[in-house]
């Protein structure tokens, strides 16, 4: 508003400038012309002697008088129209004033809208770089989750194999130590059962010399006393080969007594080997199996968290995306209401000021032209 008051001004004092101007130089032709028509006027008079003096002084005074009243008619038209130039100038000025305002008016809402629509679009653009940032951090932060839980998980099946391993093992010493300490006390057992079989045979022994006696008293007694000896003889050698087929039976019954329960203790030994080996092969089994069921469960989890995750991105983006152009066809609906509101107000103000010069006689008022500084 300053500048444009000063400008104004400038020009005000240029047209008032102009005006002293051509007003000092109408004045001067006009002296002139009156000089001029004087000096005619004399030299018509002097050529006419017959004239009388007083008659051309009257002459001279009339033609004085009507030259001065033309040339002040003429000024008051020039002053008159003068003014007029200085008033239609004074008011083009302003109309040219409320233009230019105008345009400063024009050119500061497009500033304003532009200034709103690029911090718009910088917020949008730091909106979607945020929510990119939190998309790669959320990721990543998943990544490191899973892959966290499947470090532990795979240090956790390490450990359990190996406890199974190691439970094996000591499962398996075991059996071998009992296997160990059974063949150490094999001997010692083969020997009670050789013990008792030694009673057994001893205690037949005993029964078959008590129906040795028991049987020589009694064929003593129904014999003749000269078959004694002939009947002693014939019960001993009986007596002797009895005895002998008994410690015959008893060293066999010994040798298949020893040699059954070798084999018994190495079948039972081999029977609980392979029953040992059966049921940590199904331990194992069941292990390998659960620690697969539970990768399995972890991968299936894994997957389902990636998907909700992706979901979740996937819902964030697009409600982003719409509250983007959501605000851009807001801003769009502000700037062309600003736009139209301002253009409505400066026709209406320009419309207004035109009705009014037309009103004062000026006219149209849009062609005139004005001077300009010598440094512009």
């Amino acid at each position: 508003m300053k500048s444009v008051a000063a400008e104004e001004r400038r020009i005000q004092q240029q047209i008032v400038a102009q005006q002293k101007k051509e007003l000092t130089t109408f004045l001067e032709n006009q002296k002139k012309e009156y000089r001029i028509c004087k000096d005619k006027i004399k030299e018509e008079m002097s050529e006419d002697p017959c004239t009388p003096k007083e008659e051309k002084q009257e002459r001279l005074s009339r033609h004085k008088e009507t030259m001065q009243r033309s040339q002040a008619e003429e000024e008051a038209h020039l002053l008159a129209q003068q003014r007029l130039v200085y008033d239609r100038s004074c008011r083009a000025l302003k109309r040219r004033s409320l233009v230019r305002r105008h345009e400063f008016e024009q050119e500061q809402l497009r500033e304003e809208l532009n200034k709103k629509r690029t911090q718009k679009e910088m917020e949008h653009a730091l909106m979607i770089r945020q929510d990119e940032s939190t998309q790669d951090m959320e990721r990543r932060q998943l990544q490191m989750l899973q892959k966290l839980r499947i470090e532990l998980m795979r240090l956790q099946h390490q450990t359990e194999l190996e406890n199974q391993e190691e439970y094996n093992g000591r499962r398996q010493r075991e059996l071998h130590r009992k296997h160990t300490l059974e063949q150490r006390q094999q001997p010692r057992n083969l020997k009670t059962l050789e013990m008792q079989i030694k009673k057994q045979f001893q205690d037949t022994c005993k029964v078959q010399n008590k129906q040795y006696k028991a049987l020589r008293n009694h064929q003593l007694e129904v014999s003749p006393k000269g078959d004694h000896k002939t009947i002693l003889k014939s019960l001993k050698e009986e007596q002797t080969r009895k005895l002998a087929i008994l410690a015959e039976q008893y060293e066999q019954s010994i040798n298949e007594m020893m040699a059954s329960q070798a084999m018994r203790l190495d079948a039972e030994q081999e029977t609980e080997c392979q029953a040992l080996k059966q049921q940590l092969k199904q331990e194992m089994e069941l292990l390998d199996a659960y620690q697969r069921k539970t990768k399995s469960q972890m991968e299936t989890q894994h997957e389902r968290e990636q998907q909700k995750l992706e979901q979740k991105v996937s819902i964030r983006r697009a409600h982003l995306e719409q509250k983007i152009e959501e605000e851009l066809a807001a801003l769009q609906k502000e700037r062309t209401e600003k736009i139209k509101h301002l253009l409505e107000r400066q026709d209406r103000e320009i419309n207004a000021f035109d009705t009014e010069s037309r009103s004062l006689g000026f006219g149209s008022l849009g062609s005139l032209d004005f001077p300009k500084e010598d440094n512009r």
